[in-house]
């Protein structure tokens, strides 16, 4: 079952998420629904990040350039 949720927003964030919605065919509710599941998958990424950068730097993988070495 879905459930509703009901946020209040200011009359600019409305008047931006309106503009979108019309340019972009999508209903208001689609947009917001799309901007949370990005951002929720946001946090999870930098929480999972977090947790696992200690075992990459033990590895002495200090940046992206590091890890494309090793797996290239």
């Amino acid at each position: 079952m879905d459930t509703t949720l009901t946020i209040r927003i200011d009359k600019e964030l409305d008047q931006l998420l309106e503009e979108s919605s019309k340019k972009s065919g999508r209903s208001k509710s689609e947009l917001v629904r799309q901007a949370l599941k990005r951002q929720l998958s946001i946090e999870t990424f930098q929480e999972l990040r977090k947790q696992l950068l200690p075992y990459g730097e033990a590895q002495g993988w200090l940046t992206d350039e590091d890890v494309f070495r090793e797996v290239s």
